[in-house]
């Protein structure tokens, strides 16, 4: 029987298998710790991040899906400073829910295209 993380590790192979970036359109890749949230616009080919975002510098007295959405409006913000206008969507092997759901639907309120 596989642990949750193995489960987790095993689907994200299988998404990053399908899901790779380029300069014309990176990758943003999201990572969800139990406490923080974080977001990286990366171009696969160089390597690179272009873009990143976390909750570390955030105000700590709002909830977990509010910190979500200031960091999807923060990448928005930064990767559009950057001239990215469309990604392409990297859940990382957790479920399209929650946080993860509310960092998308903020990014694309704040002008990405994935």
């Amino acid at each position: 029987m596989t642990t949750k993380i193995e489960r987790r590790i095993k689907i994200k192979y299988r998404v990053r298998n399908k899901v790779s970036g380029c300069a014309e359109r990176p990758r943003m890749s999201v990572f969800r710790s139990n406490k923080q949230i974080y977001v990286q616009v990366i171009d696969d080919v160089k390597g690179t991040t272009l873009a990143a975002a976390s909750s570390l510098g955030l105000n700590e007295t709002m909830s977990k899906k509010e910190q979500a959405v200031k960091v999807g409006e923060l990448i928005a913000k930064k990767a559009q400073e950057a001239g990215i206008t469309t990604v392409v969507f990297d859940r990382n092997g957790y479920l399209y829910h929650g946080r993860v759901k509310e960092i998308a639907d903020a990014a694309r309120n704040g002008g990405l295209k994935f």
